[in-house]
C-alpha cells in the first residue's frame, strides 16, 4: 500500500469505530448531529471537494456529484424528520470509500508488472576512456563506443560483444526465466542482467533508440490507445450520468406533485425523495467507469510479463478478433541464419564463384549477403569492388576486379537475358553470372525456428482459420518449409510490392467481423505490417522499421507467443463483456426497484460498491495469463 491507500485506511476504520462508538452513546439534539456530521466529514470530505470542484468547472455529472447528492440528501432528510438517524449517509459513503480503497489497490496491482519492466531502465554505463571505466549516463553514450558490463549489471544500450563469454538473464524483456548464453560476436539488446563474465560491448545505437528506451516508450503510451469497448464506456457515462440525475429529479418531484395535485393524497415528499437519492446511489456508474479500463490495462500489463508488448488496448481488441495469420518466412518462421551448403560451378573454380559473390555482396546487410561473406572466409577488400547495384527483390550486381558479376535469383538472370541452370536441391539459390556469362549457383539453407510447427499448431487450436507465408524465396524452398510445418497457403518468388498487393487480396477475402495479422521482421516488410488488420513484429533481432510499423511486438522472436497473445486478448475481452453485462443488469434491475420502493440504501451500496468490488475483481484475473 502507498502512503495516500494507508490514510485511507486509517479514514475508514476512525469511521467504522467512531459510527460503532456513536451508536452505543445515548447524546440527542444537536451534540448527536455534530457527531455524527463530523464522522461524515471525516470519511467524505474529499468526496465532497472533489463534487464542488467538478461544479466549479461546469463538470457536474460524475460519480463524485451523485454520491454527495444521495448522502448530504438523508442527512438532510434524517434532519427534517428528526428522526436522528444519521447511519446511513455515513454508510453508503463509508463503503464507497473503500470500494474506492480497493479500486485503488487493484490499479496498483495492475500497474506492478509495468513497474517490474521500468525496473529495466538502466541507470548508468561504464564507458571505456584511456584505458579507464567512467560512470556516465546512457544518455551520453555515442554510437561506437566502447562499454563494460560487469556481473550483475544492466546492459545499458544495444551493442555487439568485442570481448567475453557470460550468461545474460533476458526474463523482464521476454518472459524467458532461461539465461541466454552470450559470446564475443553476438548481438545483445539493452535491458538484460549480465549474470556471470565481464562484457566488453561496442555500442550500435544510441539510447534513444535502443531496445529498452522503445519498450519503455511503448509500454507508458500503451493507455493513451483506447479500444471501441473504452470509448462506448465514456460516452455512455457522458450520457447516463445526467439522464439518471434528471431522472432522480423528477423521481422526487413528479409522483408527489400527481399525488397532490390530481389524486387529492398528501404527496409524502420524504418518501420520494428518499426513493431518488437511493437511486442515485445505484445509478453511479463506477463499476463500467473503472473496471473496464482496469481490465484492458491488467491484460497489457500480464501481456508484457509474458514478452509480449501491445501498443494499446485498441490493438488487444482487434487481436482478439484475427482468425487469419500472415507469415513472412526468413527470420520470423525460421532462423534467419543462412549457411552455404553448395557451389554447383560453371567455367570456373568453386572458390572463385565463391569469391566473387562474396565480393559483389559485400555492401548488402542482408543475411544471404552475410552467409556469402562468412563462407568466403576472408577479409573482404572493398577496393576491388565498384559500381555496386542492389535491386530490391532481385539481387545485386556490380563490378569486381573490373568484371561485371550478377548475383541474385533467376529473375535476375533472365532479366540481364540470361538464362540460369535450375537447382533442385532445397534451399535458396544465388545464381551468378560474370562477364555476362552464366557461371553457376549457389546453394543457401535457411534453418526452421524450434517452435514454428508448434506455433502453426497452436493458432490453430486457438481458432485461426488461415495461416499463410508470403516470401521473396524460390517455389520449391517456401513450399517445403510450409509443408513441414503446416502452413495452409505459400506465395513464393514476391517482390516487396507483389507482397503488399496479395496481403491486399487476403484482406479483401476476410470475413465481416475477422481480422488479418501480418508477422514479419524486416524492413521490407514494413508496409505490410503497416496495411494488415494488426501487425505482429520480432523485437529482439527485427528491424527498427518493423517494430515501429507494429501493433504488437514479441520480444524473443518466438512465433509461439502469437497465438498467446491471441488467446491473452480473447480473455481479456470476455472479461471486459462479462463486466458490462453484468454491471448493467444489476443496475437496471435495482434502479427499478429504487424507484418503485422496493429498494432502500444498503442495497443502492450493493449495486454501487458490491457490483463494482466485483468488477474490479473480475478484471484483475485478466493479469493471470502465464499459463495460458
Amino acid at each position: 500500500m502507498n502512503r495516500k491507500q494507508k490514510k485511507m485506511l486509517v479514514r475508514i476504520i476512525l469511521t467504522a469505530i467512531l459510527v460503532a462508538a456513536l451508536g452505543l452513546l445515548p447524546v440527542q439534539g444537536l451534540l448527536r448531529l455534530a457527531l455524527y456530521l463530523f464522522t461524515y466529514l471525516l470519511i467524505g470530505y474529499d468526496i465532497l471537494r472533489k463534487a464542488g470542484r467538478g461544479i466549479w468547472n461546469h463538470q457536474v455529472f460524475d460519480e463524485n456529484f451523485l454520491m454527495s447528492v444521495a448522502t448530504a440528501g438523508v442527512f438532510a432528510l434524517a434532519i427534517f424528520s428528526r428522526s436522528g438517524d444519521y447511519t446511513e449517509a455515513i454508510a453508503v459513503m463509508l463503503f464507497y470509500q473503500v470500494g474506492e480503497l480497493f479500486q485503488s489497490y487493484a490499479v496498483g496491482r495492475s500497474r506492478k508488472n509495468i513497474s517490474e519492466l521500468m525496473d529495466i531502465r538502466p541507470d548508468y554505463a561504464n564507458l571505456q576512456q584511456n584505458g579507464t571505466l567512467v560512470q556516465v549516463d546512457p544518455d551520453e553514450v555515442a554510437v561506437g563506443s566502447v562499454i563494460v558490463v560487469q556481473p550483475g549489471e544492466k546492459v545499458p544500450l544495444d551493442g555487439e560483444v568485442i570481448e567475453g563469454d557470460s550468461t545474460l538473464n533476458t526474463s523482464a524483456l521476454t518472459g524467458e526465466s532461461l539465461p541466454r548464453e552470450i559470446r564475443t560476436g553476438d548481438p545483445v539488446i539493452s535491458g538484460c542482467i549480465n549474470l556471470t563474465g565481464v562484457l566488453k560491448i561496442r555500442t550500435t545505437k544510441e539510447f534513444g533508440e535502443s531496445t529498452v528506451s522503445k519498450i519503455l516508450d511503448l509500454v507508458e503510451n500503451a493507455s493513451s490507445r483506447k479500444s471501441k469497448s473504452e470509448d462506448f464506456i465514456s460516452k455512455f457515462a457522458r450520457i447516463y450520468t445526467p439522464a439518471v440525475c434528471y431522472a432522480a429529479l423528477a423521481l422526487a418531484i413528479l409522483p408527489p406533485l400527481v399525488r397532490l395535485l390530481l389524486l387529492g393524497l398528501t404527496p409524502a415528499w420524504n418518501i420520494w425523495v428518499y426513493r431518488a437519492l437511493t437511486f442515485l446511489v445505484i445509478s453511479c456508474p463506477c463499476a463500467l467507469v473503472i473496471s473496464i479500463p482496469l481490465s484492458f490495462f491488467a491484460g497489457i500489463g500480464g501481456a508484457s510479463k509474458e514478452g509480449v508488448l501491445i501498443k494499446g488496448s485498441n490493438y488487444l481488441e482487434t487481436l482478439s478478433k484475427v482468425r487469419s495469420v500472415v507469415f513472412d518466412k526468413t527470420g520470423t518462421l525460421t532462423r534467419g541464419v543462412f549457411e552455404v551448403n553448395a557451389v554447383h560451378h560453371n567455367q570456373m573454380s568453386p572458390e572463385q564463384l565463391l569469391e566473387y559473390a562474396a565480393l559483389a555482396e559485400s555492401a548488402s546487410s542482408h543475411p544471404i549477403s552475410k552467409s556469402l561473406q562468412r563462407a568466403y572466409g576472408r577479409e573482404i577488400d572493398r577496393s576491388r569492388v565498384t559500381d555496386i547495384q542492389e535491386i530490391s527483390g532481385y539481387g545485386v550486381t556490380a563490378k569486381v576486379d573490373g568484371a561485371e558479376v550478377a548475383a541474385g535469383n533467376d529473375k535476375l538472370m533472365r532479366r540481364l537475358n540470361i538464362e540460369p541452370i535450375p537447382c533442385h536441391q532445397p534451399g535458396t539459390i544465388v545464381h551468378m553470372a560474370v562477364g555476362g556469362v552464366y557461371a553457376g549457383h549457389i546453394v543457401i539453407s535457411d534453418t526452421v525456428k524450434e517452435h514454428s510447427k508448434a506455433a502453426i499448431q497452436s493458432l490453430k487450436r486457438a481458432g485461426i482459420k488461415q495461416t499463410v507465408i508470403l516470401t521473396g524465396d524460390a517455389a520449391h524452398a517456401a513450399e517445403a518449409v510450409a509443408a513441414e510445418l503446416g502452413v495452409d497457403q505459400v506465395y513464393s518468388e514476391l517482390l516487396p510490392a507483389d507482397k503488399v498487393t496479395r496481403l491486399e487480396a487476403l484482406l479483401e477475402h476476410t470475413g465481416s467481423n475477422e481480422k488479418l495479422a501480418f508477422v514479419g521482421d524486416g524492413i521490407n516488410d514494413a508496409p505490410m505490417l503497416s496495411r494488415a488488420d494488426i501487425g505482429i513484429a520480432m523485437g529482439a533481432m527485427g528491424s527498427d522499421a518493423a517494430i515501429e510499423a507494429a501493433d504488437v511486438v514479441l520480444m524473443d522472436d518466438d512465433p509461439l507467443k502469437i497465438a498467446k497473445a491471441i488467446r491473452i486478448s480473447r480473455k481479456c475481452l470476455r472479461i471486459v463483456y462479462q463486466n458490462i453485462g453484468f454491471a448493467l443488469t444489476i443496475k437496471f434491475v435495482c434502479l427499478a426497484l429504487g424507484a418503485a420502493g422496493f429498494a432502500n440504501m444498503w442495497l443502492a451500496i450493493f449495486a454501487d460498491v458490491g457490483v463494482t468490488v466485483l468488477a474490479v475483481l473480475n478484471a484483475m484475473r485478466a493479469l493471470f495469463v502465464h499459463r495460458l
